[in-house]
């Protein structure tokens, strides 16, 4: 039993050969071009590929070509040959007010046996503080380099 057909229409199978045979485009769409015209049981089709000669040859997954043929299905061309976009929000965690904080404990004397700060005593000493719930060494450096560069900015260098 097949899950999904796809049938092309001509300009749709232009599209794809152009894709696939010119212009600078990713692997995988390339790759998801392929699959669609190899699939295609539309009435442009010369010979249509069975789903284990296309694994062959693309060397790829028999998934990856049912997923291509879904999203093709389901969600059309354009996302059939590009993927999904992240649906995912993410949530800022840091602000103005934190970064002043953060500036201002980086200014400061360092905490005692300590000659200077480090980025992991202050993520430490940030969320001891309670100016935020948790934080990476990484976030702390990156922060404080924007900060010093804009800082460079406004004096002139």
């Amino acid at each position: 039993m097949k899950k999904f057909t796809v049938t092309l229409t001509k300009d749709e199978r232009k599209n794809l050969k152009q894709i696939t045979v010119k212009g600078k485009h990713k692997s995988q769409k390339v790759i998801n071009a392929l699959i669609l015209l190899g699939c295609d049981e539309g009435e442009y089709q010369e010979k249509r590929s069975t789903n284990e000669e296309i694994s062959r040859v693309l060397k790829i997954s028999m998934r990856k070509i049912d997923r291509a043929k879904k999203r093709f299905i389901v969600d059309g061309l354009d996302v059939a040959l590009n993927g999904r976009k992240g649906s995912r929000v993410y949530t800022k965690k840091v602000d103005g007010d934190f970064e002043a904080h953060l500036v201002a404990l980086s200014c400061s004397e360092a905490p005692e046996g300590f000659s200077r700060w480090s980025l992991r005593l202050l993520a430490d000493k940030v969320v001891e503080l309670d100016y935020i719930d948790s934080i990476s060494h990484e976030s702390i450096r990156r922060i404080l380099k924007k900060t010093n560069s804009n800082l460079g900015n406004k004096r002139g260098g």
